[in-house]
């Protein structure tokens, strides 16, 4: 099983995380699965960016890219090379170092 290494955020993971997962799980599963709340406002669907994560490290072993998720990324905050959104991008066989970013396009959120 690949092994999720989750940099440390400031709220979601403030000490960062360390979990294997089965291959296919989708990054925004594994982290919910493992106490990290990531925000996926349109429920997983890939119809927004608010899981936005960039992978620092396996990015190549991820499923290929769903018809609108480059589209979606588009909108993101702090939108990288490597970026993914977590609901969409499943683990492959690799080991993946993972980043959340600071912030997201969820308005709502920051605002509160």
């Amino acid at each position: 099983m690949p092994k999720i290494t989750v940099l440390p955020h400031p709220q979601l993971a403030p000490a960062g995380a360390v979990f294997e997962v089965p291959e296919t799980t989708s990054i925004c599963d594994a982290l919910h699965r493992h106490g990290i709340d990531i925000e996926h406002a349109c429920g997983q669907v890939g119809a927004c960016s608010t899981c936005h994560v960039v992978v620092r490290e396996g990015y190549a072993s991820l499923s290929p890219f769903g018809d609108y998720e480059e589209d979606m990324l588009d909108q993101a905050w702090g939108l990288q090379p490597l970026s993914r959104l977590s609901c969409q991008a499943r683990a492959g066989a690799e080991n993946l170092t993972v980043e959340i970013p600071k912030y997201s396009i969820n308005h709502a959120k920051e605002i509160l």
